[in-house]
């Protein structure tokens, strides 16, 4: 028996376990309510491969959405476990501000359920933070994340692939211009990663996938150091058309 379940029922009677959604009292700790778990919107099938828009049910597996066809995405696609919705939203507050930390486990499985199988060489690297906002926050959300996919799904965590050389503001409220003008130069490869990148593939990670234009960055970066694949995996993906 590992130590974590024997420590259970007394780590129960202390903080008896709750729905980090509604607060709802749970049999366990890790897990959702019923009702918070029927919020949830998982993206649909048929979908477009590379950008998880939905199709209508006469598209077939594995087609593009003319978007894409138009301006095909430097990334192999998106792995997204959830549609942003109220439902989600409230997970990602809890995680990422109200520093539940021990909620990386269960998204990262939402997560791992979306997303393609990963060899044993791919490198896993989250999106990174600004050493400021680190330094405040005190963790990188995507990097838990990132940790917890490695256990489920293998591959080799590079939790320092990539570095945000300067502060950004935040990207909400922009048109595409201001964002790629803040973005400008804001995110590299760590030097001494570049070697490694070459030729490799890539699973990306962050927490909530809005604009796309830090992935963007992200994903050009990694393509610049050599990366022969890169694929986005996240647990929320703001696509307000599809809910």
């Amino acid at each position: 028996m590992k130590l974590g379940d024997a420590l259970a029922p007394a780590i129960d009677l202390v903080f008896p376990p709750r729905c980090p959604a509604c607060g709802e009292g749970l049999a366990a700790q890790d897990g959702l309510c019923a009702a918070c778990w029927g919020e949830l919107v998982i993206p649909g099938e048929p979908a477009c491969a590379l950008c998880q828009r939905s199709f209508g049910a006469e598209q077939g597996e594995g087609s593009v959405c003319a978007p894409c066809l138009a301006d095909p995405p430097r990334h192999a696609g998106i792995a997204a476990a959830t549609l942003y919705n109220d439902a989600a939203r409230k997970l990602v507050l809890a995680f990422k501000h109200g520093r539940r930390i021990a909620l990386a486990s269960l998204l990262a499985r939402l997560i791992a359920a979306r997303l393609p199988q990963t060899g044993p060489d791919t490198l896993i690297i989250p999106v990174p933070l600004h050493r400021w906002r680190l330094w405040r926050r005190g963790f990188n959300q995507s990097a838990l994340l990132a940790g917890e996919l490695v256990k489920l799904r293998g591959g080799r965590l590079v939790v320092d692939g990539l570095v945000r050389r300067k502060a950004t503001p935040t990207l909400g409220g922009l048109g595409r211009a201001a964002r790629a003008r803040a973005l400008s130069g804001a995110i590299a490869v760590a030097p001494r990663r570049h070697t490694e990148l070459s030729g490799a593939k890539v699973v990306l990670v962050d927490d909530v996938l809005t604009s796309g234009a830090t992935s963007t960055a992200c994903v050009a970066a990694l393509k610049r150091a050599g990366a022969a694949e890169v694929r986005i995996a996240c647990f929320a993906r703001v696509l307000d058309e599809a809910l």
